[in-house]
């Protein structure tokens, strides 16, 4: 065997090992199209408050009840959107979907996300919406940083970034609307597109 055959062994070994302990099926085009949905439900949130006739919310009013039914549209679509590519991904490339990997990517991802999901209703519940933004941009953060070790690295540098952005929108809570817009609508835009080039294009 000469070196050349060593070393192409060595990588498919190393490539098996990567594959049995990432979730790789995940696909840059649903980052992208999780940002298109951010960007569109933003755009209807502004819509509905800019016509509310009032510049805030109250939590028992009917323009909040409808920003909430809004932000869970959001998150259906690209929760929905993510699992279909992923599972077409995986099939194109004779991948598992549903395996011990992903059981612990899900996990990791669920703990900060539920937790904080919890915690930013509380706060909610007691009126205070000034850092709402800051808070789910924080915790997503961490969600994605912490579940980036069960995926491809690179999701971690998103979370870094939503983290950033959360503590810069804590320090100027009047633009919330525009940080959460930065960080979910443009940033998943940017991030799943490089992903798409680095990743899914190559294939």
């Amino acid at each position: 065997m000469d070196s050349k055959d060593y070393l192409k062994d060595i990588s498919e070994i190393k490539d098996m090992m990567n594959r049995s302990s990432r979730f790789i099926s995940l696909s840059g085009l649903s980052g992208v199209l999780a940002g298109v949905y951010a960007l569109i439900g933003a755009g209807i949130a502004y819509w509905l408050v800019s016509n509310s006739g009032r510049e805030y919310l109250i939590l028992d009013g009917r323009i909040f009840r409808l920003v909430i039914l809004d932000l869970f549209l959001i998150a259906f679509f690209s929760i929905v959107t993510a699992i279909f590519l992923a599972v077409k991904k995986a099939r194109k490339n004779n991948n598992k979907i549903w395996d011990v990997t992903t059981k612990r990517l899900l996990f990791n991802f669920l703990i900060p996300l539920v937790a904080g999901g919890l915690y930013i209703l509380i706060i909610l519940n007691q009126q205070k919406y000034g850092f709402t933004a800051a808070m789910m941009l924080i915790f997503y953060g961490l969600a994605l940083v912490n579940a980036s070790k069960y995926s491809i690295g690179d999701i971690q540098y998103l979370g870094i970034i939503e983290i950033v952005l959360g503590l810069i929108c804590a320090l100027l809570p009047g633009y919330g609307f525009w940080f959460w817009v930065l960080g979910f609508g443009v940033m998943h835009i940017v991030y799943g597109t490089v992903m798409y080039f680095k990743f899914d294009r190559k294939k």
